[in-house]
């Protein structure tokens, strides 16, 4: 009974914190380009390129150190990998308000990149299937933007940053005072060694279906993260330069999230009903004509439905894509999967912030929306003529 009570009092402590680190995270995402345009003087092409470099560089450090990071876990535990994740990013987002030039942001950001990782180590430290979970995190992210834009424009960016480092360091101290683990390191882990990328996929007995599940998820995040480090500029740009844009970016940066979790559920018993394939196909078409118009915006009102649209097309790609990894794979190579899907999305961000920059730089933000539409038509068309897998078959 009384590991029972520790595992319960984890759980509510480390979905409390998630949701912290949602709101940390997210809430100063979206400002990133407002506080960079205060770094310096930059032209419009300019502040888009380094705002893509400074939002991927984080990322790029991530693919580098993840798999570093896990075998650190399996060695000393989850509560050490929270607790060095925790303060290190509260620092290092707390050192972001006084930086007095762009390239001692991107220092701070390669930094909070080397300390990623709270979220995912606090779900492995509760070591639990219940969806309360996710609910937490998940929760933290909606609202992060929005939270973020009310203190920017209550505040400044930098005071943001400084309450965002808070946070963090709030959730270091409940997870270093409260939460309990006994670990005791697994001495197979212990002894195993690093191996390459190309070996632990020809690990798997299905190696031609993962690695286009691998490929649609590079693909997912490249459509996402195109325009994440550019949204605060293009709605400026729609609101003429003028009004509450830190306010208005922060709703519109949240609402592909709000549009995700309120039909995530339902595309759920549809993939249950007729299968994870078809909403998978759903989709990708739904996504297509979703990101498309984004492009020739009139005003701020159709971007954010169009955005909240983009949510519901998230919905019904990322849980399906969950599922036919994790339905596609051995039960004893699963976690290796999502480890790998962690890994391929990071490379999407990357790809997709870095080419967002570049493009809006050399054309303009419009461009940004249908490059990442012809992105996700030409992985469509690669899946459903490569993938016999996932083509009308339900996947049972």
């Amino acid at each position: 009974m009384d590991d029972n009570k520790h595992w319960r009092k984890n759980l509510w402590i480390l979905l409390f914190g998630t949701f912290l680190t949602g709101i940390a995270f997210s809430e100063v995402i979206p400002f990133q380009p407002l506080y960079i345009s205060e770094l310096g003087d930059f032209s419009k092409s300019q502040l888009s390129l380094l705002s893509g470099i400074v939002y991927a560089s984080s990322f790029i450090v991530v693919i580098f150190t993840s798999a570093m990071w896990g075998r650190f876990a399996d060695r000393h535990g989850r509560k050490r990998m929270v607790l060095q994740t925790s303060f290190g990013s509260a620092v290092t987002l707390f050192l972001m308000a006084f930086c007095t030039n762009v390239w001692e942001l991107l220092i701070l950001k390669c930094l909070q990149g080397f300390f990623d990782g709270v979220i995912p180590n606090s779900i492995a430290l509760v070591a639990t299937s219940t969806p309360r979970n996710k609910t937490g995190y998940t929760s933290g992210f909606l609202v992060g933007p929005i939270f973020g834009g009310l203190l920017v424009r209550l505040l400044s960016i930098r005071v943001s940053f400084m309450v965002t480092g808070l946070l963090l360091f709030s959730f270091f101290l409940l997870t270093y005072f409260f939460v309990e683990e006994h670990f005791k390191p697994d001495p197979a882990k212990l002894k195993e060694k690093k191996e390459s990328f190309v070996k632990i996929i020809k690990r798997f007995p299905n190696t031609h279906f993962v690695v286009w599940i691998l490929i649609i998820s590079i693909a997912l995040q490249i459509m996402n993260n195109s325009i994440n480090p550019l949204i605060t500029l293009y709605v400026k740009e729609l609101m003429n330069n003028s009004g509450n844009v830190s306010v208005v970016s922060g709703i519109v940066a949240a609402m592909p999230g709000i549009g995700m979790v309120l039909v995530s559920p339902w595309f759920g018993r549809l993939g249950d009903r007729y299968g994870t394939n078809k909403i998978l196909t759903l989709g990708f078409i739904l996504a297509i004509l979703f990101i498309f118009p984004q492009g020739f915006a009139p005003s701020v009102l159709f971007f954010g439905v169009f955005r909240f649209l983009t949510g519901v097309s998230n919905a019904a790609i990322f849980p399906s894509v969950q599922t036919l990894l994790a339905k596609g794979t051995p039960s004893e190579s699963t976690g290796m999967a999502f480890s790998l899907n962690q890994g391929a999305q990071a490379v999407g961000i990357c790809i997709g912030s870095l080419m967002g920059s570049i493009i809006s730089s050399i054309w303009d933000y419009n461009v940004v929306f249908y490059v990442s539409a012809l992105v996700v038509l030409v992985t469509f068309i690669l899946v459903k003529i490569k993938v016999p897998e996932l083509r009308d078959s339900k996947a049972e």
